[in-house]
């Protein structure tokens, strides 16, 4: 008996199907285990039988023995066979599971990132462990192609090299492919599966290893065996029926199912086959249909009896047919038939077992695909919404908001764009109830040659009427066909056929409109080469026209009250500068991005051939830095017809500053004045001094006559505001020609340029020029250092030195006696004579009698007088006293007290300044105006007192 199981097994295991070499090399462990489970020894030879006499009950009994033994070999073969295929597929199910692990595992985003950090096993052993634990996997193991493990279950294993040959492993891993064994471990057989870890350029990164042990998977067999064994029992006991043994057969090959209920189950089948809403197509080896469904007749529009027929014969179309007669696999590949976009699947209907043949799945996408096209369309809008939302209004100008809207609109929403703009909104104003041109402002294209009417030009004149232009140019006007807009084509029939000629076929015109004010129009056109526009095109062009009419308004609004701020803010500024003949001045003020800043400067003359330069500094900008610029300015210039010192003026500034900020606080808008600097200085041409003094002010730079350039060391003082500090003085001495170089800290200092950098580049503009103007000098500067638009206003003050010439200058000491006065208008009618100022002698010889008679009368010695000649005639008494006299209106019956009215009414100016030993009076006497005669003019003077008795 147990030969004659041997020899049959045998024979079934040479006619079973020999799976193919991949397969062997993937499930290797079913073929090399089948030894193991049927035994290894040798079928034992065979013994003679034992002959019966024959008759009916040996016939019977042979009968019957021989069934028995047919039925018990067909059991063991079941339950070889049983053990066999569990055998297999046990192996297969842990090749399975074990693969998708390491696969899934390796194909995590994350593995690939921490294994290109330094210290991988932080973030790859937890993750490892919670697999591990999550799955039936024995352990995961991650390693570097080098085979040094960077995750395992024993965390001693880390950093050590993995086990056994695994160069075959690697390469294979190189090319991209996983890899499956089967090692025999303490444990038993374990399926190991490895997966490898690439990186986007393809090199090998890493793999991961998962093992499942085949002796785990093989319980489930030895759990069956008992309840096979207890099975065969039962066919022995039953091998005397059969019919019975037949019909328990049948009914196990059909799962218990009867032949009614193996009817109804086809029905069912046949209902479900044909109720899909997915055509079904099974073809033989041979390319025939074998089934076709209803729902793939209706989608392949076949007749009813196509069974049996080849698909190239049944009028598909050549990509289908041949796709269904190839033999390959295919997912969801899309193909037209009948008018439809079908997506095919095919499958082989065989497997491993089974009748060779395909099956064929037919789904209908032509719907889905309109409805794909649509919502991409959807999301392109939204997309494109979302770009115009980041990238129009990224200015405050007007112009290059108008073209950033153009340029989001081309070419993906239109093929050329323009935007039309009322002028009043150019300017930033606000369009107003009049008539008013509409100009071109922006215009953007897929290409330059297109004939519609350029920047800057007029489009058409808008004439408001109150109730008509405001409702009429609010609407949206879509013009699907301009071959058909009548109005459009009357409007200007040249640039129309002009248009229609170069291929323009669709137009969509929206209001540019904001806080109910239409500021203008967005065109949008489309070629013959694109579709024409619709109503979904309309909605969202007037959308997109909406939200740039918002950053259009904003820019305008900002182009006003910048205009305000800026007026204002120029008016503050000095309009020209003075005539003077001490220096050769040139100045530049330019503004910031903002429009606004606290920057100034001022050119004062001062009395006795002197000057005083001004630079000064608000931090901040907008009005406020403006407002507070111009109070500081006039502070300036009052204090300065005083005839402060520099220490002096900045001190009263400084307290003025302070001032300024507490009132603010007191009104609670926490807008102070803290940062306010400046720089004062004043020349004097007569003696070549300049004495300056700054308060927290950058100092100057000084060219001297030779191009050589230096940054005189003047003490720095507080910024104005700050106070508890006095300021100090430096004094330089100019020589004729040199230039006094005066500057805000934004030319020098930015955000992407540090001070001391900006200073070298300034001392480069300024050396190596030694006759260079003072125009020529600022002009080279701003160059120099102001390549583009500034971050910060920057005021810059260029004065080159002049000295007066000696010959101009006459100074004579007066002795404190009434006496010397008659002397003395004789030595200046003299000088004056020299000079040829005849004409003046008589006034200057009357003003300096009035002087010099008070500083006898009411000074102190020593008095002293001198002369300048320059465009002025300047008078200068001084005299050791403090006390300066006053202007006042004496009545007629005393007998002093107008000779200072006189002084005040024959000279242009006059005025007292103090110096450290006393005080001077000067005059200056305009040499250009004419003259009337001495005695007319004493005449005039002396009627101011004629009071009646």
């Amino acid at each position: 008996m147990r030969g004659l199981f041997w020899r049959r097994s045998a024979r079934r295991e040479r006619h079973r199907r020999v799976p193919p070499a991949s397969a062997r090399s993937e499930e290797g462990p079913g073929d090399e285990e089948a030894p193991a489970l049927l035994g290894s020894e040798q079928p034992p030879p065979r013994r003679r039988r034992r002959r019966f006499p024959f008759g009916p009950r040996t016939v019977a009994g042979e009968v019957f023995v021989l069934q028995v033994t047919v039925i018990v070999l067909l059991m063991i073969g079941v339950v070889v066979a049983f053990v066999l295929h569990a055998r297999w597929d046990s192996t297969r199910e842990a090749e399975q599971e074990s693969l998708a692990v390491a696969e899934t595992f390796a194909q995590s985003p994350d593995v690939l990132a921490a294994l290109d950090r330094p210290n991988p096993t932080a973030v790859l052993q937890p993750r490892a462990e919670a697999v591990r634990k999550a799955t039936d996997v024995s352990y995961v193991v991650v390693w570097k192609p080098n085979g040094i493990r960077v995750a395992a279950p024993d965390p001693d294993l880390i950093g050590k090299h993995v086990i056994g040959p695994f160069k075959d492993i690697v390469e294979a891993a190189r090319e991209g492919r996983s890899s499956n064994r089967i090692f025999k471990a303490t444990t038993g057989e374990t399926m190991v599966s490895v997966a490898p870890v690439t990186r986007a350029d393809g090199s090998l990164a890493g793999l991961v290893s998962t093992g499942v042990p085949i002796s785990r998977v093989n319980e489930g067999v030895k759990n069956q065996l008992p309840v096979l064994l207890m099975s065969s029992a039962g066919a022995l006991v039953l091998a005397s029926g059969s019919s019975a043994l037949v019909s328990r057969r049948l009914r196990r090959q059909t799962h218990g199912l009867g032949p009614e209920e193996m009817t109804r189950m086809y029905e069912h089948h046949d209902a479900v086959l044909h109720a899909v809403r997915e055509g079904v197509l099974i073809l033989d080896d041979a390319g025939r249909l074998v089934l076709v469904n209803q729902e793939a007749r209706r989608l392949l529009e076949l007749p009813e009896k196509v069974e049996g027929r080849r698909v190239d014969e049944v009028g598909l179309g050549a990509g289908m047919a041949a796709l269904l007669t190839s033999g390959r696999t295919a997912s969801d590949e899309v193909h037209l038939a009948k008018g439809r976009l079908l997506s095919v699947n095919v499958r082989s209907t065989r497997g491993e077992e089974g009748p060779p043949g395909r099956v064929a799945t037919l789904r209908d996408t032509t719907e889905l695909r309109a409805l794909e096209g649509r919502a991409e369309g959807a999301r392109e809008r939204l997309r494109l919404l979302y770009e115009a939302g980041v990238r129009v209004g990224t200015t405050l100008d007007v112009v290059r908001t108008a073209e950033e809207l153009t340029e989001v609109a081309v070419p993906r929403f239109a093929e050329f764009a323009t935007v039309e703009l009322l002028d009043p909104v150019l300017r930033g104003e606000e369009p107003s109830a009049a008539r008013t041109d509409m100009r071109r402002t922006a215009m953007s294209g897929v290409r330059d040659d297109v004939p519609l009417l350029p920047v800057g030009e007029v489009v058409r004149t808008v004439e408001t009427v109150p109730g008509e232009a405001e409702e009429e140019s609010g609407q949206a006007v879509l013009l699907t066909d301009l071959r058909e807009a009548h109005d459009w084509l009357a409007h200007n029939p040249e640039h129309a056929r002009q248009a229609l000629e170069y291929g323009i076929r669709s137009l969509i015109s929206t209001p540019l409109r904001a806080r109910g004010v239409v500021l203008g129009t967005v065109d949008f056109w489309r070629t013959e080469h694109s579709e024409p526009y619709g109503e979904e095109d309309l909605a969202f062009a007037e959308e997109l026209t909406a939200r740039a009419a918002v950053s259009i308004d904003n820019a305008r609004r900002y182009t006003r009250e910048n205009a305000m701020a800026v007026t204002l803010q120029r008016s503050l500024l000095p309009r020209g500068l003075p005539e003077q003949d001490a220096l050769e001045v040139a100045s530049r003020y330019r503004p910031t991005r903002a429009g606004v800043g606290g920057d100034w400067f001022d050119v004062i003359p001062l009395p006795g051939a002197r000057v005083a330069l001004v630079v000064g500094d608000v931090v901040g900008h907008g009005l406020h830095a403006a407002a507070t610029m111009g109070r500081l300015r006039t502070a300036v210039l009052n204090f300065s017809s005083l005839d402060l010192a520099p220490e002096e003026l900045l001190a009263h500034l400084d307290e003025l500053v302070d001032k300024i900020d507490q009132d603010q606080t007191a009104e609670g808008n926490g807008a102070i004045v803290t940062g306010a600097t400046c720089l004062y200085a004043v020349y004097d041409s007569v003696s070549g001094r300049c004495i300056m003094a700054r308060a927290g002010h950058p100092g100057p730079a000084l060219v001297l006559p030779d191009g050589t350039v230096e940054y005189p060391d003047v003490p720095v003082g507080l910024p104005l505001g700050l106070g508890g500090a006095p300021f100090e003085t430096a004094e330089l001495r100019l020589p004729r020609d040199s230039q006094l170089v005066l500057f805000t800290d934004g030319l020098v200092e930015d955000r992407e340029r540090d001070i001391d950098d900006g200073l070298a580049l300034l001392h480069q503009a300024l050396t190596g020029h030694p006759g260079r103007s003072p125009e020529d000098t600022c002009r080279a500067v701003l160059d120099t250092l102001l390549t583009t638009e500034p971050s910060d206003d920057v005021a810059l003050l260029a004065a080159r030195a002049r000295l007066l010439d000696p010959e101009r200058v006459a100074q004579w000491d007066v002795p404190a006696d009434s006496g010397a006065v008659a002397p003395l208008r004789a030595q200046v009618s003299r000088k004056l004579s020299e000079w040829g100022l005849e004409g003046e002698s008589f006034t200057t010889e009357l003003i300096l009698s009035e002087l010099v008679t008070n500083a006898i009368r009411y000074g102190s010695e020593p008095i002293r007088v001198r002369l300048l000649y320059q465009s002025c005639l300047t008078c200068e008494v001084a005299d050791g006293s403090s006390t300066s006299p006053h202007l006042r209106r004496a009545a007629a019956t005393e007998e002093g007290g107008r000779g200072l009215f006189l002084v005040a009414q024959l000279a242009e100016r006059w005025g007292t300044r103090y110096t450290p030993h006393g005080k001077v009076m000067w005059t200056e006497q305009n040499l250009h105006s004419e003259a009337t005669g001495p005695t007319e003019d004493t005449d005039s003077l002396l009627d101011q007192w004629d009071e009646p008795l």
